[in-house]
């Protein structure tokens, strides 16, 4: 049976971060219970294949108490061992909370950390603390979480040093347990934002770049491997749900704003999504209305070129013939058995080698 995931999005969140540009909100918290009570409808009517991933993204899921997030996924038929990740902020999380969530059969969480270091943390507008996010560790060891929990961070924020980052990394490697899967992603600006506003706090390309082969040194040492740019992970420990997007796989977003995919019969592909606002995704599904709010259909060249786009991204690589010969960039991919991979110089200008796929 070929790979399903559901994406499920929450779109609560306590506080909105400078940088942040997805569909959330702070003044909505009234709404979770007509939320996930729809969500749950959509997945009904929706009637899906087993889902081999599901993700629950935002927002901050970890806002749900386990009661209101086993609603939604005991909508979600699943196959054996299936993948259920949840993403958590660490002050959003207690020892109760996790066993609730593994109760309701979480298997794997994400903890966007972002930082172990205090100024970094308030230039990226969170609230936690680094005690917060080892205790936060610490309760996810105790709930069953040990083997299966990430960490998410950010580099490239205003007044950050390489020294700073590098402490970041030390931290996180020192976290007992230590996580099996790491993120590290670039602080991008994002249109309409607070950050975008303010040039004077943009990040530095050529510190992010510094930054960027000090996470993948350090992390290459302590045995982890990237296996995209911006993911690395223990062996075995990869998110299957994210590598089900780079591998253009079938998708069901659920929720307000939540993105679906399916490859059609020709070879081409089609996207929708939902409508953006919590509001007006309840009283859609509430009344019986689709809450698609539009669409888009590639061919089967475009869905090929971003297949390509995609592939160029992870450690898999490409075939040979997709990338044109070019000797400006030869030094940024390794070839092997018929395949192309970035080296880790290519790896920071993905972008430029891309413009030379066929």
């Amino acid at each position: 049976m070929p790979a399903f995931g559901v994406y499920v999005h929450i779109p609560f969140c306590t506080s909105r971060c400078d940088y942040c540009a997805f569909a959330t909100w702070t003044d909505r918290a009234h709404l979770k219970g007509d939320y996930v009570r729809a969500c749950a409808t959509e997945i009904t009517s929706a009637a899906l294949p087993p889902a081999s991933t599901v993700f629950f993204g935002g927002g901050t899921p970890s806002l749900l108490e386990p009661a209101e997030l086993a609603v939604v996924l005991e909508a979600i038929e699943r196959v054996p061992g299936a993948e259920v990740s949840v993403e958590c902020n660490p002050e959003s999380v207690d020892p109760a909370k996790l066993r609730g969530y593994r109760a309701a059969g979480v298997n794997r969480l994400s903890f966007g950390v972002q930082s172990l270091q205090t100024p970094v943390l308030a230039a990226l507008g969170r609230h936690h603390s680094a005690a917060a996010a080892s205790a936060a560790v610490a309760a996810a060891a105790d709930a069953g979480f040990a083997e299966s929990y990430s960490v998410d961070l950010i580099y490239g924020a205003v007044g950050e040093r390489l020294e700073d980052w590098r402490d970041t990394l030390q931290a996180v490697l020192r976290l007992d347990p230590v996580p099996m899967h790491i993120s590290a992603y670039a602080l991008t600006v994002e249109p309409g934002t607070p950050l975008a506003g303010e040039p004077a706090r943009y990040p530095d390309p050529d510190d992010q770049a510094d930054k960027y082969l000090l996470a993948d040194e350090l992390l290459g040492e302590a045995g982890f491997s990237w296996y995209e740019i911006s993911n690395w992970a223990k062996p075995g420990a990869e998110c299957r749900h994210n590598q089900l997007y780079w591998d253009q796989g079938d998708y069901r977003g659920i929720g307000c704003a939540a993105h679906s995919h399916a490859r059609l019969p020709h070879g081409g592909g089609r996207r929708w999504w939902n409508v953006r606002t919590p509001d007006r995704y309840i009283n859609a599904v509430s009344t019986g209305e689709d809450p698609t709010a539009a669409d888009d259909v590639l061919d089967a060249a475009a869905s090929a070129r971003e297949a390509a786009v995609l592939g160029l991204r992870t450690s898999a690589g490409i075939p040979e013939h997709l990338l044109v010969p070019d000797p400006v960039i030869e030094h940024l991919v390794k070839r092997s058995g018929g395949r192309v991979r970035l080296t880790v110089q290519g790896r920071l200008l993905a972008d430029e080698v891309a413009r030379r796929l066929i």
